[in-house]
């Protein structure tokens, strides 16, 4: 299997970088190869793929036949363990100047099993101005064998600078039909949970394949979309909140401890811990400075995981109430959640179509606020009251 199946509905994008991976095969033999250059901006909208279509065009310039899908480069770089592709991705709120710095000294190095040295920078809009700025000279002056590939959700989320120094690949969201396609033939799932997740999900590959092969998942949906049909009151909406909130927590928590304790393990390990009490006071001691660093970042990517979680439950409210505003219009639209026809018609009936579009309004300016870094808490349940009366104006 070629390293580009798993770019689901993205043809033209596969197009684009496969047709690079070919001319950059004969750039090192000396041919034009305009289809190359090096530096790479990987845009499109979430769940579409953008750091899978990164990762496959890295293999498939490591790969001796441009992205096979069956030989150790291409196994390794996919698995993020080739020597000569760097895979960075931001895990806090930001990636800060002297992050990039760092890596603008490894990316200068030259390769050293293949002839490219590939540095994939995932959710680049998470580089702060000033790394984005470090960033510049290396993107102007490469090295003669560094390819860079930066992803962000549209050009528009990195500087000028930077974007005209790059080629730019817009990938689009895939269609329900390609991601339910997708589902049944690379994870073996039932046609009806397939359809059922690949509709859900809104495009959204990663959340497809989660909706489609955890239960939970699937439970915790549901009860977010729950929320709208339980807000009878103020003291409600603040239940909904701190409701939301939890879930949210929990899910990142589960998500973030397992990485910490691997993390942490592996510093103590680096620092000489092993099997006798001494040596393992020693690495305590020895780390205390790095672990403090260590455990910062751990801070800062929980925090970001929780915002994460919370966006993609605030999506799945934005999709109950399109579809609410979907059936006050009439519209032949299919609905997203057309397992809730009964309870989107109910909703539906009791308020207008006016009150659906505040609602979704209500929606989007809570998710400026969780990306803009308010308080989870304080933006949740503003947003709670506002659903629960539409009316009101937002402060």
């Amino acid at each position: 299997m070629s390293v580009w199946e798993v770019l689901i509905g993205q043809d033209e994008a596969t197009a684009t970088l496969s047709h690079a991976a070919a001319d950059a095969a004969r750039s090192l033999r000396g041919e034009p190869a305009p289809g190359m250059t090096h530096a790479w901006l990987i845009t499109g909208p979430p769940g579409s793929g953008r750091s899978t279509a990164a990762t496959a065009f890295a293999a498939a310039l490591v790969c001796p036949e441009q992205g096979c899908g069956d030989c150790i480069p291409c196994r390794t770089a996919i698995a993020g363990t080739h020597s000569d592709v760097e895979i960075v991705r931001p895990e806090g709120l930001s990636y800060g100047a002297d992050d990039t710095e760092a890596l603008v000294m490894q990316a200068s190095m030259a390769p050293s099993t293949s002839r490219w040295h590939i540095i994939v920078v995932e959710d680049a809009d998470r580089l702060t101005e000033q790394a984005l700025n470090r960033l510049l000279k290396a993107l102007e002056e490469p090295a003669p064998s560094t390819v860079w590939i930066l992803c962000a959700p549209g050009v528009e989320d990195v500087l000028p600078t930077v974007r005209s120094r790059t080629r730019h690949v817009s990938l689009r969201t895939p269609s329900a039909s390609d991601v339910a396609t997708a589902l049944q033939q690379c994870h073996g799932v039932d046609a009806a949970i397939a359809a059922f997740a690949a509709r859900a999900s809104q495009g959204h590959i990663g959340r497809a394949r989660a909706l489609a092969t955890d239960e939970q998942a699937r439970l915790r949906r549901h009860e977010v979309l729950r929320l709208p049909l339980e807000l009878h009151d103020l003291a409600s909406c603040f239940v909904a909140a701190a409701d939301l909130l939890a879930a949210a927590t929990g899910d990142a928590t589960a998500l973030a401890d397992p990485l910490d304790a691997r993390e942490e393990a592996d510093l103590l390990r680096a620092y000489g811990e092993g099997a006798d009490n001494a040596s393992n006071a020693r690495a305590k001691k020895l780390s205390g400075k790095a672990m403090k660093d260590l455990q910062k970042s751990h801070k800062s990517r929980r925090t970001r995981m929780v915002r994460d979680q919370i966006d993609r439950a605030l999506l799945d409210l934005v999709g109950f109430y399109r579809d609410v505003l979907i059936l006050q219009v009439q519209s032949d639209v299919g609905l997203i959640n057309e397992e809730m026809r009964t309870q989107l018609s109910q909703v539906a009936v009791r308020a207008t179509p006016e009150d659906t579009a505040r609602r979704l309004e209500a929606l989007a300016y809570a998710r400026l606020q969780i990306a803009a870094n308010v308080t989870p808490q304080l933006a949740l349940e503003a947003l709670m009251v506002r659903l629960k009366d539409p009316s009101l104006k937002a402060a």
